[in-house]
């Protein structure tokens, strides 16, 4: 497939969403080392509206996610993704943006509030609260979160939780909109939602560069930003496994895939925007066709026929998206069902410790 010269910006029709209605049962029997069963039940897609900023009506704030999770915040606190809340706004090279896009209010209605800032909505009107937070990648928390932190009743702690509670406490916070790291693909597609840049005008015109071109799941995650405290009861910041690291892998190059592809369908003219984003989907199906030579897995087969079957090429977004959508499918199917133990091919691909950001 080759490029002929871009994120949509409205939610996957539902009928396109089937996968996403096995993602509860799957993906925790999977994570939690159980065995996959596709018909043990199914959880309602529609909140998935994994292309869209989070709603502001539905934000918490991070202050309420650190009642529990005050590692992972303080980690969180030193990182860019924080620090972007006050130092977005004083870069040159942000203010050049600025002024070409005619935007005199970063943290207000701007082209870029729907990657740098968590919005709140206050008195009628959205107000930026921080820079990429908790709900930026696991979703605005208002009607999960109570959910989530359940763990059986008033006077259960995380450790004295059931299995069988556990389970479906995570069901009823995905079916809610907690992109919850149990599949690998939800949070994946928030990376890619922002890093493969999803405004043809802020591209072409702002000179925003476009995308995170070097940006790969696994050595983007693991560094600076990794907050894995929940596995150490809040003592230590443990390191994925083996397992979980190939798994993650794989998911970023799907979702890489996908996201690019988007990007592609959008553009309206042979620039900047359009251009780079065809390139990065060919580069990405290339980089996929290279995992598949090593692991032959049914689903990234059908994943690269499905890319290889449209042309990267202007006018063509109906085709474009229908095939991101089918690909989104495959994500989420992806981590849902597949075990990382599977995957030990393709270990010499993964980015070592010495590459993590």
């Amino acid at each position: 497939m080759k490029p002929a010269f871009g994120i949509c910006a409205n939610p996957v029709p539902k009928n396109t969403r089937i996968a996403i209605l096995a993602v509860s049962v799957l993906s925790l029997s999977v994570g939690l080392g159980m065995t996959p069963n596709n018909s043990a039940g199914k959880v309602d897609p529609r909140d998935q509206n994994w292309q869209v900023a989070i709603d502001p009506h539905k934000v918490i704030g991070y202050q309420s996610c650190e009642k529990c999770h005050a590692p992972e915040v303080q980690t969180w606190k030193r990182t860019p993704h924080h620090e972007t809340f006050q130092t977005l706004h004083r870069k040159p090279e942000a203010q050049q943006i600025a002024s070409k896009l005619g935007i005199s209010n970063f943290k207000s209605e701007s082209n870029c509030i729907q990657c740098h800032y968590t919005m709140d909505q206050v008195d009628n009107r959205l107000e930026a609260i921080a820079g990429i937070s908790c709900e930026s990648c696991h979703g605005a928390a208002q009607d999960w979160v109570a959910i989530h932190n359940d763990y059986g009743g008033p006077n259960v702690t995380r450790s004295q939780e059931t299995p069988e509670h556990r389970s479906q406490r995570f069901i009823t916070s995905i079916n809610k909109g907690m992109r919850n790291p149990v599949n690998v693909y939800l949070v994946a597609q928030s990376c890619y939602r922002c890093h493969t840049v999803p405004d043809e005008k802020l591209v072409n015109v702002g000179g925003h560069n476009a995308g995170s071109l070097d940006f790969e799941l696994v050595s983007w995650s693991q560094g600076t930003i990794r907050h894995n405290f929940v596995r150490t009861d809040g003592k230590a910041n443990a390191e994925e496994t083996p397992a979980r690291l190939r798994s993650m892998f794989i998911a970023g190059m799907i979702a890489d895939l996908e996201f690019s592809m988007r990007a592609t369908s959008t553009a309206t003219e042979k620039a900047t925007f359009g251009i780079t984003s065809a390139q990065r989907t060919a580069r990405s199906l290339e980089r996929l066709k290279s995992a598949q030579a090593k692991l032959s897995h049914p689903i990234l087969d059908e994943t690269i026929k499905i890319a290889s079957s449209v042309a990267l090429k202007l006018n063509n977004r109906e085709q474009l998206e229908q095939a991101a959508n089918q690909i989104h499918e495959l994500g989420v199917r992806f981590g849902a069902t597949v075990r990382g133990d599977e995957l030990s091919a393709i270990d010499p691909f993964i980015p070592a410790k010495n590459k993590w950001k």
